[in-house]
């Protein structure tokens, strides 16, 4: 069988304990998995086993949620986040990766968090999970995709104001994105000759120059240079034509040029399915696509789907990174 996926707990005051709970009674040792945090922040009454080192999560699954334990400082409440809770959340990521790079995990999954509360609990100084497991790794640059089985989309800029999207974009931040997508279509998901849609940054993708000349200037000739390296790539394209089924059928993944012009589409087709991934990690990343709900946090109501497909996802990557590697979930070489 397989190795676990490690779970990071995300804010204990959020939606992350129950859904961790409801994930493992959707999946159970079909998809063995175990959390890492403090199991008093799990719903009452909640099936869980701790656990000294994750290897025992695989037999653990069959019965009870598998916890790896971390004690945290503070005494979470649903819905109330607190900052002595900080340190313990941060706590859980590092635990997280340093399991999936040591061939301990075969991915990690991160349930959502509160970035001002870790700001101010722990001093978290990062935009987001990202960039702090990009830092981790000690990768300069990593690509966000949201995924879905009806669309797979990549945003090249991401948390930026509109109007700073056309000075943030440059022919390398496209072509890097366009790569790390590339080589991640190949390793991660199995596909041996990827089809990329990139989408215009203007209206009618430019119509010629008419409503803009980004498309002329800088997304043509950067997408010619990385179709004279092999790449299969359709674009600039007009964005409102591109994610209809037909369209969808031409393409593995869309190359989108802000947050909004990606998101919105997968979001309309898949909401409660859609999956953070990370690409251009050393180590397979997922997270449901959601933040921490404090609203509805302790009430049972959260829908734990995002988490369902993320912890699914993060399996059938691990699988096809060791069968891309020739050797085995965690990617050692086969003897």
């Amino acid at each position: 069988m397989s190795l676990p996926i490690a779970l990071s707990c995300g804010d204990p005051a959020g939606i992350g304990p129950e859904i961790a709970v409801k994930a493992w009674e959707a999946l159970r040792d079909q998809r063995p998995f175990f959390y890492i945090g403090d199991p008093h922040h799990l719903p009452e009454g909640a099936p869980f086993v701790e656990i000294e080192a994750p290897a025992e999560a695989i037999e653990a699954s069959a019965t009870a949620l598998p916890v790896l334990p971390l004690h945290f400082a503070g005494a979470s409440h649903p819905g109330q986040p607190d900052p002595a809770d900080a340190q313990g959340v941060v706590d859980s990521i590092v635990r997280g990766v340093e399991l999936v790079q040591s061939g301990a995990a075969s991915a990690i999954c991160t349930l959502p968090i509160n970035k001002k509360v870790l700001a101010d609990g722990a001093g978290f100084a990062y935009p987001g999970h990202t960039e702090f497991l990009a830092a981790l790794a000690r990768v300069d640059r990593v690509v966000m995709m949201l995924a879905a089985p009806a669309l797979r989309v990549v945003p090249v800029t991401i948390h930026i104001a509109l109007a700073d999207v056309p000075h943030a974009l440059t022919p390398q931040l496209l072509a890097d994105t366009i790569r790390i997508t590339h080589a991640a279509l190949i390793r991660d998901f199995g596909l041996h000759a990827p089809r990329l849609a990139v989408a215009g940054l203007n209206p009618h993708a430019g119509e010629g120059g008419k409503m803009g000349t980004e498309e002329m200037s800088m997304i043509a000739p950067t997408l010619a240079i990385l179709r004279a390296e092999g790449m299969q790539i359709e674009g600039p394209l007009s964005a409102d034509t591109m994610f209809h089924a037909g369209a969808r059928a031409r393409y593995d993944a869309a190359i989108c040029m802000y947050h909004d012009q990606a998101l919105i589409p997968i979001k309309t087709l898949d909401f409660d399915g859609g999956v953070n991934v990370t690409l251009g990690l050393p180590f397979i990343r997922t997270s449901p696509d959601h933040g921490t709900a404090y609203d509805i946090a302790g009430r049972g109501i959260a829908n734990p789907s995002s988490l369902i497909a993320a912890l699914e996802m993060a399996a059938d990557m691990a699988a096809a990174r060791a069968e891309a590697s020739g050797g085995d979930i965690a990617g050692t070489k086969k003897t």
